[in-house]
């Protein structure tokens, strides 16, 4: 089993780094794979919902950027987390773009696979930031993992991250639950079905 860690930070070894790397180790010691993805420090083309992805059914219609050779690789992890650090109370705003295009063209592939957020911030705005993330997984019918407190680690550096004691330990409770949770969904392969997802039906409110 393996897990894919997205680094939605433009610092590919700042903290949002910290804060994942805490999570892989913790993994490994659970007998889960790892594999950290930075989203890269370029701009991020945004969705501009041309709808091209709908209609051919092949991703996004922008290929400059790493949004659908990650998609691929979501289908093929078993489980999923997003790491941001927090700019005014919300994720990375290149992250967020990259999830817009990425979920908006193939959200329909990763329904049932576990996920989780991760922020990281220097003093506030952490659970804004934690809950605008896990938004992309209600929508997608992807069990949302959770800890004994909200996925954030406060810190401005690295290591200013690693005396955030009460923060490594959630983060690390949050790997134990992902990798039982995942544990449990192989265990259940073959013997109880996943639930069956209806036609998607989309009500306008204006009429």
């Amino acid at each position: 089993m393996n897990v894919l860690l997205i680094n939605g930070s433009p610092r590919q070894n700042g903290c949002t780094h910290a804060a994942l790397q805490t999570i892989a180790d913790q993994l490994q010691m659970e007998g889960i794979n790892t594999q950290e993805l930075h989203i890269g420090n370029k701009p991020i083309q945004a969705c501009i919902a041309c709808g091209a992805c709908r209609k051919t059914g092949n991703g996004c219609a922008f290929t400059g950027d790493l949004v659908n050779e990650t998609a691929e690789r979501v289908c093929q992890a078993d489980g999923l987390i997003v790491g941001s650090p927090v700019y005014f109370a919300g994720p990375s705003g290149a992250l967020c773009a990259f999830l817009d295009r990425m979920f908006f063209s193939r959200y329909y592939a990763f329904a049932f696979k576990p996920a989780a957020a991760v922020v990281n911030c220097r003093r506030g705005g952490a659970s804004a930031a934690f809950d605008r993330l896990n938004k992309y997984f209600t929508m997608s019918n992807m069990p949302v993992v959770s800890s004994q407190y909200w996925n954030s680690m406060h810190g401005l550096t690295p290591t200013e991250g690693q005396s955030d004691q009460e923060g490594l330990q959630t983060l690390r409770a949050l790997a134990r639950n992902m990798a039982w949770l995942l544990k449990c969904i192989d265990n259940a392969k073959g013997k109880v079905p996943r639930p069956t997802l209806e036609q998607r039906i989309q009500t306008n409110f204006i009429r």
